[in-house]
């Protein structure tokens, strides 16, 4: 029997009713026998991106999230587009991961859910 893959799911919305959430939670239904999947829906709480905490001390809440990336076997980023771009809790959570080489080799995916 294969060893069930972890998957870090990352949600890019800050609604706790969103679109990306519930499909998310339809990939981890669909995907239960294939994949331990688990979801990522803390972005609000992150603090801001500040390049001198990066390296040298980087709050709990950071520190946690980048350990929830080293562990899993791969992400999966499931973003709205706000204005064309990515929501800024997304890019921040990316911004703290840029002294680090977490997503070195890390298989990720990005999806997005759109209500048209």
């Amino acid at each position: 029997m294969t060893k069930k893959k972890n998957i870090l799911a990352i949600i890019g919305s800050a609604s706790s009713n969103s679109a990306n959430l519930k499909l998310v939670e339809q990939i981890a239904l669909l995907t239960k026998d294939n994949f331990n999947l688990s979801i990522y829906t803390d972005l609000k709480t992150l603090p801001h991106f500040d390049p001198e905490l990066s390296v040298n001390h980087p709050p709990e809440a950071i520190i946690a999230l980048r350990k929830a990336i080293q562990n899993a076997d791969g992400i999966l980023i499931c973003t709205p587009e706000y204005i064309f771009s990515i929501p800024s809790g997304q890019k921040n959570a990316i911004e703290w991961c840029i002294a680090t080489t977490i997503f070195s080799d890390k298989p990720t995916g990005l999806i997005t859910a759109s209500a048209s």
